[in-house]
């Protein structure tokens, strides 16, 4: 099932991130893909402030990820874009991020495509300007209906 909504403000999509952080257990993962600038790391913020980490949420170009701890769950936020693929990913031992019982939030997922667990939500975000467009083609163990919630509360325009 896809599915497809909107966020006019950054601020909107940091909502729909705390909002749907409500539904994620250990173990999820997601991917997220879009151009420079899309709102991977916006949501990821939001993500992380509604599992209760006060951390600063920046992403980890340089570092490829970052842990934030102090909520009720670990989040495990990588940024894969300067990865050659996912052989580059393996001999890293990123995947082992994946067993540690937290949740991995992945910009640029795209790039390591084959290395990502079969239940991992997949989100396309594009756009311009203030608004953007959320695809999701997976929803992973968090369903499609809880996904839909989170969209809801946070004042989404579902498509």
């Amino acid at each position: 099932m896809k599915i497809s909504f909107t966020t006019d403000s950054s601020e909107q999509t940091e909502r729909f991130g705390e909002a749907l952080s409500r539904y994620l257990e250990a173990g999820t993962v997601i991917a997220l893909d879009g151009d420079l600038g899309a709102g991977k790391t916006c949501l990821t913020r939001g993500i992380a402030r509604g599992m209760g980490s006060s951390d600063p949420v920046a992403s980890p170009t340089f570092t490829i990820v970052n842990e934030y701890s102090g909520g009720r769950l670990m989040l495990f936020h990588f940024d894969t874009y300067r990865l050659t693929g996912e052989d580059d990913f393996y001999a890293s031992g990123l995947d082992e991020y994946f067993i540690k019982g937290g949740v991995c939030v992945i910009e640029w997922g795209g790039v390591i495509e084959g290395a990502l667990p079969a239940n991992t939500m997949k989100m396309q975000i594009s756009g311009n300007g203030d608004e953007r467009r959320f695809d999701v083609a997976n929803t992973g163990g968090v369903g499609a209906e809880n996904i839909i919630k989170a969209a809801t509360e946070a004042g989404c325009s579902i498509l």
